[in-house]
């Protein structure tokens, strides 16, 4: 029997405590040692009964860990990245895979030099309901695809804000949560080729935006809107009705993409297919209703399951750092369109 992997975490946070959760009943996996300067870390450290490390560096030399899990500051996101793959140590990068472009591109090529893996935890790429629905598409299930709506709209309690640096410049509901979105749009729908957008703070006044309208032209010719706001009472968006994470309560009769083809069209997250009987019928004709359905598993876990084989070099990694990294490009794209008020292209991050 193959033992477990030995996985070290840098970065004990929220994030990092929901991966442990996880790993905690992995067969595939196992926890060697804790990486974190905060002060709850050796506590935490000591509550899994593994070694705590103020300094990752020191854990990467002293542990010698055959996978990482980095879930610390996205301003540390690549930094930590780079010393992992310095030392021959796969990774499994929280999302955004860093804050800047060119810092994404040296990345993708330290990793692509060493033989090292990154995967990116966009984490909702590993859900059932996506891996369905991106089939469905890719099998010509809708046919052409000619419109993409997606919503991400709720509302964040004052308390959410009493965090420093969720008022700080970088951290508004783009890079933070609309980048997920962006994300599943990229991975169902294909490539952006151009964004337009207006976004707003009106209602808090922080300097980062609370509301967004996006324009977005796939390059397979479907066209697409993302309309988002975290400081508004409703129940569309992939948290409220995904059901994916318990925390929320769950919408599950409302959605938060709406994909139009020739042949029909699918709601998300509730795979409802919409489709006419026979080629050809049209508005005078009803529409038939049918629910795809998928297999059952948790997101987070079944990305754990794929880093410990992406650690183990028995796959590549689902959603690598030049794949988020265009993701990442995008959302640039989208915050230079809102600035200057003319149509952008996202840059795009090349693999080596």
């Amino acid at each position: 029997m193959t033992e477990p992997l030995r996985v070290a975490l840098i970065g004990a946070g929220a994030m990092g405590r929901q991966h442990h959760q996880h790993l905690r009943d992995l067969p595939e996996g196992r926890l060697c040692a804790v990486a974190d300067p905060g002060p709850q870390a050796e506590a935490f450290a000591a509550e899994c009964a593994v070694a705590h490390f103020a300094d990752h560096r020191r854990m990467l030399d002293a542990i010698r860990p055959q996978a990482v899990i980095v879930a610390n500051p996205n301003n540390l996101h690549v930094g930590t990245a780079l010393d992992c793959i310095a030392a021959g140590v796969p990774v499994l990068l929280e999302k955004p895979v860093g804050v800047h472009l060119d810092e994404v591109r040296e990345l993708v090529a330290a990793s692509a030099k060493a033989g090292v893996p990154v995967l990116v935890g966009h984490h909702r790429r590993h859900n059932p309901l996506i891996v369905r629905a991106r089939e469905l598409i890719r099998s010509g299930g809708l046919g052409r695809l000619t419109t993409v709506t997606a919503l991400w709209q709720l509302q964040k309690p004052d308390s959410y804000f009493d965090v420093p640096w969720r008022r700080e410049p970088g951290a508004g509901m783009l890079l933070t949560n609309l980048i997920h979105d962006l994300d599943l749009l990229r991975h169902l729908c294909g490539e952006v080729d151009e964004v337009q957008a207006i976004t707003g703070n009106g209602v808090r006044g922080l300097v980062n935006e609370d509301s967004a309208a996006v324009l977005l032209r796939f390059a397979n010719g479907a066209l697409g809107t993302l309309t988002g706001s975290d400081a508004v009472a409703a129940p569309w968006s992939w948290e409220l009705d995904s059901g994916e994470n318990p925390v929320y309560p769950r919408q599950a009769e409302q959605s938060c993409y709406l994909l139009a083809g020739t042949r029909g069209a699918l709601s998300i997250p509730q795979l409802k297919r919409w489709h006419y009987a026979e080629p050809g019928a049209g508005w005078h004709q009803p529409l038939l209703q049918s629910l795809e359905s998928c297999r059952a598993g948790e997101a987070l876990r079944l990305q754990l399951q794929h880093f410990v084989r992406v650690a183990r070099g028995e796959e590549a990694p689902l959603v690598d750092a030049a794949d988020a990294g265009n993701t990442l490009a995008l959302v640039e794209a989208i915050r230079e369109a809102a600035g200057s008020g003319r149509a952008c292209s996202p840059q795009v991050i090349s693999t080596f």
